[in-house]
């Protein structure tokens, strides 16, 4: 995906937090919505709209980048030898606690 303006959705609103009254009066923060994805991304930690708007650009672009890399394709693996004998031995383990459970036939 590419980050085209018109595909971009940016708004500016109050950010919360620690600043006081300069905080609580300017709408810093940055909201980006990519329309053709859905992906949402703010940024609020910057004093200035400027740099807030160019953290939030970085983090969109950051997160389209991520979901254009694929996963590299899992190689099925088999149980080892070891594996396989640990597998068997607690089944026998298992097999024989049941069987020394079972009563003795009367003689």
């Amino acid at each position: 995906m590419s980050l085209h303006k018109h595909d971009l959705e940016i708004t500016y609103y109050k950010a919360g937090g620690p600043g006081g009254q300069h905080r609580n009066k300017t709408e810093t923060a940055v909201r980006i919505h990519h329309r053709p994805s859905g992906i949402t991304v703010t940024a609020s930690e910057q004093r200035s709209r400027q740099a807030n708007l160019e953290k939030a650009l970085q983090r969109m672009a950051a997160r389209l980048a991520a979901l254009q890399r694929k996963a590299p394709r899992r190689i099925a693996t088999r149980p080892g030898k070891a594996a396989k004998e640990r597998r068997l031995q607690a089944k026998r383990q298992h097999s024989e606690r049941k069987r020394q459970r079972r009563s003795l036939p009367d003689a």
